[in-house]
């Protein structure tokens, strides 16, 4: 299971990319916006989905202008280790190196097909363990 969100910034690229989770038949649930709204805060919506992750030990996607936003906001959430990824060699570390439960985004930064790439090499990806591991223990 994949929990989604994004802020009015990474709005559009999240309806986009709800499109391609649906192709590659990957369950996920989209817990906001609804429609596009100026007001929309990125801490909010990340909250919503941190909960959602570290609850059910699954996965995530924030979406933000820069994915800096969401991916501040993610960490400060207890059982998370979310990643700013903007090609697929980080989003490939992320989830090797970092065992990032939430990859964050930023829709200025990459487009729709660069983030279908990301998605699928984080998602491919499995955690290495070995040094890694010691080293996220002591986080």
């Amino acid at each position: 299971m994949i929990y989604m969100a994004s802020d009015h910034a990474g709005f559009k690229l999240k309806e986009k990319i709800k499109k391609f989770l649906i192709n590659k038949n990957f369950k996920f649930e989209d817990l906001g916006p609804k429609k596009y709204n100026k007001k929309d805060d990125y801490p909010d919506f990340a909250k919503m989905v941190c909960k959602k992750v570290a609850k059910e030990k699954v996965l995530g996607i924030l979406i933000c202008g820069t994915g800096q936003g969401m991916c501040i906001a993610a960490n400060k959430q207890k059982g998370i280790r979310a990643a700013l990824s903007w090609n697929k060699k980080t989003a490939k570390h992320a989830k090797e190196h970092l065992n990032a439960n939430i990859i964050c985004l930023g829709s200025k930064f990459v487009n729709e097909k660069q983030t279908k790439e990301i998605i699928n090499v984080w998602m491919k990806s499995k955690f290495q363990k070995g040094r890694s591991l010691r080293r996220l223990n002591k986080i």
